[in-house]
């Protein structure tokens, strides 16, 4: 009887050579999101991984799952569709600052509140780095390092996780690029987790944000245990300062999947669709 070795987080790498730049925080995101799925344990045919556009949703190219490269701000779209269909499929949906919260920000509300079973990495860095260093939803109003707003926004930004909570996202956490370890490990409690999950990575820009390399010294971990309450969560999150990580929230909402009917043939659903 041949029994088969447990896979391992280089079972999940593509042979595909990342083109992010030296340094990207997404290279750490990569390596936590190959080791989470490597302890989750799941057969690589039975993953599926979709993303939108940005240097973040690149991902599933370098990761040997069944991948869906989407387009602009619709991962969570593609990625719920999937997850309805194909319900004994781990999904999972990768996004930025931009594509996540700026043109899929409706997306990412409603995700949220149906509470699909499936998890949501954002890589957050602040910037939209692919298109050459645009501010962001979550860009800081006084950042003027952007010929495009050398003043600043002025704009207070989007904080990815008072959202969620607020539209109803049932599991929340935060972590560092810089320590792809704990990143790995709430990537994967926000696969066994039920319903929707968010995870937010801090992922440092260097090439536009050199200054985002001081956030090795800003982070720092939850203090307590994570809230399974909104209103407590809502009210510790009211006075974040966005740098602490861990899991902030982990709500007990049933995951959103609706009753199974047959559809019948195909000659069927043709009769159908002719009357």
């Amino acid at each position: 009887m041949n029994v088969q070795a447990p896979l391992t987080h280089q079972d999940f790498k593509s042979d595909v050579k990342p083109i992010w730049c030296p340094g990207c925080g997404d290279f750490s995101v990569l390596s936590a999101v190959t080791k989470a799925l490597a302890e989750h344990g799941r057969p690589r045919e039975q993953v599926a991984f979709i993303s939108g556009i940005g240097c973040s949703s690149r991902i599933p190219a370098y990761t040997k799952v069944y991948g869906f490269h989407g387009v602009h701000g619709r991962a969570l779209a593609i990625a719920a569709g999937v997850k309805l269909a194909r319900p004994d499929l781990t999904v999972l949906a990768a996004g930025g600052d931009g594509d996540g919260l700026s043109i899929g920000g409706n997306h990412f509300m409603h995700a949220c509140r149906r509470n699909v079973d499936m998890t949501y990495v954002v890589m957050d860095n602040q910037v939209y780095g692919m298109t050459k260093g645009q501010a962001s939803p979550t860009t800081a109003p006084d950042w003027c390092n952007s010929k495009l707003t050398p003043e600043g926004t002025g704009i207070s930004p989007v904080e990815p996780v008072r959202l969620a909570l607020a539209a109803g996202c049932n599991f929340i956490a935060r972590g560092f690029a810089g320590n792809p370890n704990e990143v790995a490990r709430l990537i994967l409690e926000g696969i066994n987790h039920p319903g929707f999950s968010l995870i937010q990575v801090l992922s440092p820009c260097v090439t536009y944000r050199p200054e985002q390399r001081d956030w090795k010294q800003a982070v720092h971990a939850s203090d307590g245990n994570p809230s399974q309450l909104v209103a407590e969560a809502m009210h510790r999150l009211a006075s974040d300062d966005g740098f602490t990580t861990g899991v902030l929230f982990a709500g007990n909402r049933q995951a959103f999947m609706p009753p199974r009917r047959g559809l019948g043939s195909i000659a069927e659903l043709e009769r159908k669709f002719a009357s």
